[in-house]
């Protein structure tokens, strides 16, 4: 095992239109489980942690992300909780919208149910640990605190640990909790993939340098800012621009957890962050141009991530 993933993993049922009338599509996704795959088939040992329930839907989640490869030891199962569910529709430009079925879910309870020396002993055996804000933002105040304990004594035991901003409101009482957790995050990582949108709607920072100020200031020592459409900003402030534009996005879903395993494969690969960012936004681009979290696997594009990595 090289990564070890923290987060929680749900049923996607997406929404599609076409002349035989409206149709759902089941899938799979969630922001560290999108990542997990696509570490996973970029050929990095990926272990996911997280936990289900022993419901149909739970079944479905666990044969899909043994099939892509994802190790799954530390996935609980609760015999009392259930997976979580959402519903994704998109407008013509490829924006998403969501609507959720997630509360008091498996996942929600993934600390207890892994328990901490398990979760403190698979983090001392990997690479690098990769967990996000949504992370945080669906467990309870008391498993938050467990968790970043786990993860100051991993970091504190030299772990790279890898974190990204994801901010969604509804998962927060208000944005003073979601700063409140996203500072305690930084704090205990080495490693930051922030999108520049989520921390300037935290109030925390506006334009890169903010940003870049921030996350160092908390002692994040490496960071690639992803600005949408334009790429990303890495250290020093140099802005790595996709290879290939697209005027017309199918799916933007997912696109910044593919940026984040491109880039994260490439720099434990060796790879300079420059090159990095290239592997990043070769495999979101890939993303946003197809229906879905995470498209059905096409090894040439993968292949043409590591390369660019």
């Amino acid at each position: 095992m090289r990564v070890l993933a923290i987060g929680e993993g749900m049923v996607e049922f997406r929404h599609d239109r076409d002349q035989a009338g409206d149709m759902w599509h089941r899938a799979y996704g969630g922001d560290v489980v999108n990542t997990a795959i696509h570490l996973a088939r970029l050929g990095l040992g990926t272990s996911l942690a997280s936990a289900l329930g022993r419901d149909q839907f739970s079944e479905y989640l666990s044969d899909e992300w043994h099939a892509e490869g994802l190790h799954l030891q530390l996935v609980a199962r609760s015999e009392r909780a259930e997976c979580g569910l959402y519903f994704i529709t998109n407008d013509d430009r490829g924006e998403r919208s969501f609507s959720y079925r997630r509360q008091h879910s498996a996942a929600s309870m993934m600390i207890d149910l892994i328990g901490a020396d398990a979760l403190l002993s698979a983090m001392t055996a990997a690479d690098l640990v990769y967990f996000s804000l949504i992370t945080l933002a669906i467990l309870s105040d008391p498993q938050r605190e467990k968790l970043i304990e786990i993860l100051r004594r991993a970091h504190q035991s030299g772990v790279q640990i890898a974190f990204d901003n994801n901010y969604r409101p509804s998962l927060w009482h208000n944005a003073n909790e979601a700063r409140f957790w996203h500072k305690q995050a930084l704090r205990v990582s080495t490693l930051g993939l922030p999108t520049l949108q989520d921390d300037e709607a935290l109030g925390l920072a506006n334009g890169c340098d903010a940003v870049s100020s921030h996350w160092k200031g908390c002692g994040v020592a490496e960071m690639a800012i992803k600005i949408g459409p334009e790429g990303v900003v890495i250290d020093g402030g140099i802005l790595i621009s996709p290879a290939l534009s697209i005027d017309r996005p199918v799916d933007t879903s997912g696109a910044g957890d593919a940026f984040n395993a491109g880039y994260l494969a490439a720099r434990l690969n060796g790879r300079s962050s420059e090159t990095a960012a290239g592997a990043g936004n070769t495999l979101a681009g890939w993303v946003i141009d197809q229906r879905g979290a995470v498209p059905p696997l096409d090894r040439a594009t993968y292949e043409a991530a590591s390369l660019r990595g």
